[in-house]
């Protein structure tokens, strides 16, 4: 891959970027969250077809221009995505061949398919029965099968997008075993992971990007994990973020002995035995890769985890039970998520309904909803947050990201929280929103607010919180104090090496 550019509106994901495979390689590709890894796969893989795109693609010496993921397919090039693409109703064997089932006289034959798929399975020394419904399997078995559908195409190159983030100890040796067969029959391997030890486990060489750009391609037996580490850092914390000097006061919420299981594999652990206070007038940061269990953490704090989770929960030294995110905002808690559009808003209602949406009982009093005081509550809101609307009656999907951001955030504070989650709280919004959203933050906080934040952006965290405490794989792997925490520090944490 020559000069790769790939641009979206506002965001130049990939800038200039150069990667190259040698037959029977493993080559990962590694850095932050954002840093680039994802989109030059899907580039690689015609998910972003050509034309949409700078730059070459070369493979055996002669340059393609794949226009659909078939297209790539048929170069040899399969690529396995960390969210999985098989569809549970249908059999092993037909989610192997889906698309592609060998047929005789136009009607699919089926015996020929099943064969075909035991013989890949034991190809592969996979013990999985072909006529067994996908989602009879977990979610291991389900990762292994998706390999083999992608080696049922003789695919030349393949691509693993963090494979091992919903797998098991025995289930991540069996991958790699199969992955040291591949790499001996010339088959070669992109592998993306935040997991360093998997990385320096299984790399002939190793690139780094960092902001969509090459930083370095080198062998992996030349490298160690803290050269690895200060290459996906790589930067300072700029000045976009406020001059902080918050004042605590008591502690706000206290979590002890949080553990919360997967929803696709209830025996294993998102988040693991996790315990951590927060104090008014305190931005507590946490950090991690992405599948540390960060966003899984404060779901299941806030009643919003779909599968089972324990643990206790102090709101100003009270005990509290939390089943439903109801009972959160009666508690005091308020939780700006990730995704705003799908979780966060009503994308074709007004602002003023979407503000008052949390706190409609406060506001707008407990049996008969008021108009007038839903639409002077937004309007302050508005003013104070300085959404740039025209009135409360604007639908809210016609904002900007950064001022759909802000109507999110307005609605959480009109319910009067004694604790504040945010989850990427400046995900997907230009610089000059997120300036105003952290002052917002920093204001927050100096008027004795307790915050816990979550960033998958390093100097986000650093730059905003008075300390931090650190995921790794579920767990709490560090906790650091504004001024211990480093992004070398942090991010060594953050791969399990802190």
């Amino acid at each position: 891959m020559r000069s790769i550019v790939k641009e979206f509106p506002g965001v130049k994901a990939l800038d200039g970027v150069t990667f190259d495979l040698y037959e029977g390689e493993f080559h990962s590709l590694v850095g932050e969250n954002g840093a680039g890894k994802s989109t030059l796969m899907k580039t690689l893989s015609g998910v972003y077809p050509y034309g949409t795109y700078g730059g070459d693609i070369v493979i055996d010496g002669e340059t393609r221009q794949f226009k659909t993921i078939r297209d790539s397919e048929k170069a040899g090039v399969a690529i396995i995505f960390q969210e999985l693409s098989l569809v549970k109703e249908l059999t092993v064997g037909e989610n192997i061949f889906l698309g592609r089932e060998p047929s005789k006289f136009g009607l699919i034959n089926w015996s020929a398919l099943y064969q075909k798929a035991t013989r890949l399975l034991k190809d592969l020394r996979l013990p999985i029965d072909p006529r067994v419904p996908v989602g009879n399997l977990g979610i291991g078995q389900q990762q292994l099968v998706e390999i083999a559908k992608a080696l049922s195409q003789n695919a030349k190159i393949l691509v693993l997008d963090e494979p091992t983030a919903a797998l098991t100890e025995s289930e991540v040796e069996t991958l790699f075993s199969i992955l040291r067969d591949l790499k001996e029959r010339g088959v070669g391997m992109i592998y993306i992971s935040h997991k360093l030890d998997e990385v320096f486990q299984m790399s002939d060489r190793i690139t780094v990007l960092r902001d969509g750009k090459t930083i370095g391609t080198e062998d992996a037996k030349n490298l160690t994990k803290d050269k690895v580490i200060a290459r996906m850092v790589g930067r300072e914390v700029g000045d976009i973020f406020p001059k902080t000097s918050h004042e605590f006061g008591e502690t706000a919420m206290e979590v002890r002995n949080l553990t919360a299981y997967d929803l696709d594999n209830p025996d294993k652990k998102i988040v693991d035995d996790v315990s951590f206070k927060v104090r008014k007038g305190e931005v507590l940061g946490i950090a991690g890769l992405m599948g540390a269990g960060r966003s899984e953490l404060l779901m299941s704090i806030f009643g919003a985890w779909q599968s089972r989770s324990s643990g206790e929960v102090l709101v100003e030294g009270r005990p509290v039970s939390i089943g439903s995110p109801s009972e959160a905002i009666k508690n005091g808690i308020g939780f700006v998520t990730e995704d705003r559009k799908r979780f966060g808003l009503l994308l074709e209602q007004p602002i003023v309904d979407n503000m008052s949406l949390a706190g409609l009982k406060k506001i707008s009093g407990a049996f008969l909803t008021h108009r007038s005081r839903e639409t002077v509550a937004a309007k302050g809101a508005m003013q104070s947050l300085k959404v740039k609307a025209n009135s409360p009656m604007t639908v809210a999907g016609t904002l900007s990201g950064g001022n759909q951001q802000k109507v999110v955030l307005g609605k959480w504070l009109l319910t009067h929280p004694k604790v504040l989650f945010l989850d990427e709280p400046t995900r997907g919004i230009d610089v000059g929103a997120k300036q105003e959203i952290y002052s917002e933050i920093n204001k927050l906080a100096k008027e004795g607010l307790a915050i816990v934040m979550v960033s998958s952006e390093l100097p986000e965290v650093l730059g905003l919180s008075d300390r931090v405490i650190v995921l790794h794989e579920g767990k709490l792997t560090g906790e650091f104090t504004k001024t211990e925490a480093t992004p070398e520090k942090v991010m060594a944490a953050a791969t399990g090496n802190g």
